[in-house]
């Protein structure tokens, strides 16, 4: 009897462990997506900024001269 009950805990154990790394693959990826987002939203910003800017401003400057 004992051991059935070993291995029902040792099953219900692994599953709750397969389950906790479903979970954190996918909080991965939804963080992966929102960080994405928000760099699309910062590439844009940037572009329609430098769009809006007069000729000659909002380009690299060189520090080092």
């Amino acid at each position: 009897m004992s051991d059935a009950v070993s291995l029902a805990t040792s099953i219900v154990s692994m599953q709750a462990d397969s389950t906790r790394q479903a979970l954190s693959v996918e909080m991965l990826k939804q963080n992966a997506q929102a960080e994405q987002g928000i760099v699309a939203m910062l590439q844009q910003s940037a572009e329609q900024t430098q769009a809006t800017l007069p000729a000659g401003q909002g380009a690299l400057v060189d520090r080092t001269a």
